[in-house]
């Protein structure tokens, strides 16, 4: 009997490990300790989220990483979270996000918006507001978490978990080769200068060498074909 019981909150586990990492990934900048444990305690029990103390540790998340949702508070140590979300939407980073602030004044919150930053809420606030705002975010940008781009009939790729599908076989992409492709997917067409592709892509690292670049380029044209990246002698690339 003991050994069923053992095996059957194994398979519970395992079930709630899969439905997890099919969960909407948050990313939590708060420096106040007491209120980011709270947080995080809370939020963790319906998503996947990833805690930064500073700017400095959002950008190490985010070389890596992509988010469904930010959720900044206005208020910290160092780069503050508007400077912070301005910087972002300057690398074309066009992650909703969900202010937390102490402040009453207005204008913080009108610079919020003018940075295109999507819902704020005042501290103290219940947890359960946060959870509401949450899900209305998701609901009003119609967030799938497990979105997929076509790259052809056979052939998906899903950003958010760096991956992609052809005939049942999955391929784990690195995280500088996943931007590459969905920048290249997401501007299709149209001539694409090497400037803009590190600019965009490399834009909270430092940027890479020309060979660097092309590197990361013969590795996705390896895997989707080499005709769907096309190069513009002295000028760019074309993703068709």
């Amino acid at each position: 009997m003991y050994l069923i019981v053992v095996l059957l909150i194994q398979v519970v586990l395992n079930m709630l490990i899969l439905l997890k990492g099919e969960w909407m990934n948050i990313l939590l900048m708060e420096d106040d300790a007491v209120l980011s444990d709270i947080l995080l305690d809370y939020l963790r029990e319906s998503f996947n989220v990833d805690y930064a103390f500073n700017s400095e540790e959002v950008h190490k998340l985010l070389a890596s990483k992509k988010y469904h949702l930010f959720i900044f508070d206005i208020n910290v140590t160092g780069k503050n979270g508007l400077d912070l979300l301005e910087e972002l939407r300057s690398y074309s980073d066009t992650t909703p996000t969900i202010f937390i602030t102490a402040y009453t004044d207005t204008a913080y919150l009108q610079r919020a918006f003018d940075l295109s930053a999507h819902d704020y809420i005042k501290k103290p606030f219940e947890l359960e507001e946060l959870h509401a705002r949450i899900e209305n975010t998701k609901r009003l940008f119609n967030i799938d978490i497990n979105e997929e781009i076509q790259i052809s009939k056979k052939m998906s790729f899903c950003s958010l978990k760096n991956e992609i599908y052809e005939g049942g076989e999955t391929i784990s992409l690195g995280a500088k080769d996943s931007k590459l492709l969905e920048y290249f997917l997401n501007n299709d067409k149209r001539l694409i200068t090497s400037e803009e592709l590190t600019q965009n892509v490399w834009g909270y690292d430092s940027l890479p060498s020309d060979a660097t670049l092309r590197s990361h380029i013969r590795t996705i044209r390896d895997i989707i074909g080499k005709e769907r990246i096309l190069t513009v002698r002295g000028e760019g690339y074309i993703y068709e």
